[in-house]
């Protein structure tokens, strides 16, 4: 039986494991991994190199998006920059990505953060079929979890790191021999909601107003407080005052 091809594009770690599970999986998957697409960021681990990961299994680094090559699943995972319908075209079977977020609930960027500062009692993560439109498409599988009460970011973003690797690894031998069904998201905005958040809503969010209700300022922290990123902050004299976490 011919090998169904496939083209990758992520990083960040769950990109980095999702893409070495493939690796592992190939010949059980009767897959071929003819390219991956990567900026290689490796900012929440530095000992984790995609791009390294690629060369050592002779896999072809891909230069651009405009270069993509025909393939049979074009597959998304922590991919930094958004397709065109030209790009998702490239796959003849499926343009796939995995959004560390429920669907619709929180299509977009720094879904942990509006979590937490919505309340949310409920996380998850989601595998859909990619569309022309932001986290759009339909949903091909998703997992779903509590929010541990008073969780920050960090924490919130390891419990859906690991539920986005579970998710892939239970998914991906469906997804490739086509045993799957797809729910347009269209059908669950009533009963989830939705909403769209992009990269810079972030520096708003993490402006502390010290007028706000103590509750409100804790969420905000809770919400925006990360390792490695611009603590919240508030204006004190027209100078910038961090919070940090009490350890």
């Amino acid at each position: 039986m011919k090998k169904q091809s496939i083209v990758f594009l992520g990083s960040k770690p769950i990109g980095y494991y999702c893409f070495e599970y493939l690796i592992q999986q190939a010949s059980i998957l009767n897959i071929q991994i003819d390219g991956l697409l990567s900026n290689d960021n490796n900012r929440f681990d530095q000992n984790l190199s995609i791009q390294t990961l690629a060369k050592e299994n002779n896999i072809p680094l891909i230069p651009s998006l405009a270069e993509l090559p025909m393939c049979d699943f074009l597959i998304s995972v922590q991919y930094h920059e958004i397709l065109s319908q030209i790009h998702i075209d490239k796959a003849q079977k499926l343009a796939l990505n995995l959004h560390m977020a429920p669907l619709p609930e929180y299509r977009g960027c720094n879904q942990f953060t509006f979590a937490i500062l919505d309340q949310k009692n409920v996380f998850g993560t989601t595998i859909h079929k990619m569309d022309s439109k932001i986290d759009h498409g339909d949903i091909i599988a998703e997992k779903r979890f509590d929010i541990p009460q008073k969780c920050w970011v960090e924490n919130l973003y390891q419990l859906t790191y690991h539920a986005s690797l579970e998710l892939f690894k239970e998914s991906i031998a469906s997804i490739v021999n086509n045993q799957f069904t797809l729910t347009p998201q269209k059908l669950l905005i009533t009963d989830r909601g939705t909403s769209l958040h992009y990269r810079n809503e972030i520096g708003i969010a993490k402006q502390i107003n010290l007028e706000w209700d103590k509750e409100k300022i804790d969420r905000h922290i809770r919400a925006t407080y990360m390792s490695g990123f611009e603590p919240p902050y508030c204006i004190v004299n027209n100078e910038k005052i961090y919070f940090t976490k009490k350890w």
